[in-house]
């Protein structure tokens, strides 16, 4: 089936020579032709709504900070392609601070006040947050004061009380950010709407495969402070917000009958500087 649509939109829109570069649950990715450029068509399989939403962000940002959506349906979207570097081999050089800036730079473009009216397919975050919301539920009707007992409580005062409500990309990590002739531009994003503090948390989950990093207390703080001072906002909202985020992704693999070690290890790491 894949194939076939994949021929499809190589036929109706007009694109050559077509070579995978990812193929995911809810895509598969290809550099394609257009024209003289080489551009990026992502063919969405049937539970790729996620995808979808994603599409309506890009839109919304129009290039800033973002690759461009050039063309898009219900089953394909075709992308501006941003062909060079993550910000994984700055990190493995040993300029991990250097990569948290050049994230908070992107944050700040995605970020930016719009005279566009947001769109309404974006996902609120209290929305986003429905499994630990739930997972809370069950373990507070079992008496229970877990983790996601308090990271639900937390979760429910930031969202009542939300700061600078921006479009957000849900999924900042340093693999969703390509150099480019343009700069520096994020892609892939998850399509949330919300407090714009909610889009650091991921940042420092990340990047996977350095947990010398990730479960070092002082590079926690240190770069929850890089995010905070670059982007404006306060530093314990934006561990709170990590605290709530990893909580959730804990969950999610909950949920898929995957354990969820790495996010409850954070968790414990991030715990006791919220006063909770």
């Amino acid at each position: 089936m894949t194939d076939i649509k994949l021929q499809h939109y190589l036929t109706a829109w007009n694109l050559a020579d077509p070579q995978l570069l990812a193929q995911t649950v809810t895509s598969h990715v290809y550099a394609v032709t257009s024209g003289a450029d080489r551009v990026v068509l992502k063919v969405l399989s049937a539970i790729g709504e996620e995808e979808r939403v994603g599409a309506a962000a890009l839109r919304y940002w129009d290039g800033r900070g973002a690759v461009r959506l050039l063309r898009a349906d219900e089953g394909a979207h075709l992308l501006e392609y941003a062909a060079g570097d993550d910000l994984v081999p700055l990190v493995a050089q040993g300029h991990d601070e250097q990569a948290t800036a050049r994230i908070v730079g992107v944050l700040n473009q995605l970020h930016a006040p719009s005279s566009q009216p947001i769109p309404d397919e974006l996902t609120p975050l209290r929305v986003w947050f429905r499994a630990l919301f739930e997972r809370a539920d069950a373990d507070h009707s079992a008496g229970q004061d877990s983790r996601y007992v308090r990271a639900a409580r937390l979760a429910d005062d930031l969202l009542a009380n939300p700061l600078d409500l921006r479009v957000l990309h849900g999924d900042m990590h340093h693999q969703n950010v390509r150099h480019s002739p343009r700069g520096w531009l994020a892609f892939d994003p998850k399509g949330l709407v919300g407090e714009r503090t909610y889009d650091a948390a991921n940042t420092l989950c990340n990047p996977h495969g350095f947990p010398e990093l990730i479960f070092s207390q002082q590079r926690l703080l240190t770069h929850a402070g890089i995010l905070a001072d670059g982007m404006g906002v306060d530093r314990w909202r934006v561990l709170a917000f990590l605290y709530v985020y990893v909580c959730l992704s804990a969950c999610w693999y909950m949920e898929e009958g995957e354990h969820a070690e790495d996010d409850l290890r954070l968790a414990a790491l991030v715990e006791p500087h919220l006063g909770l």
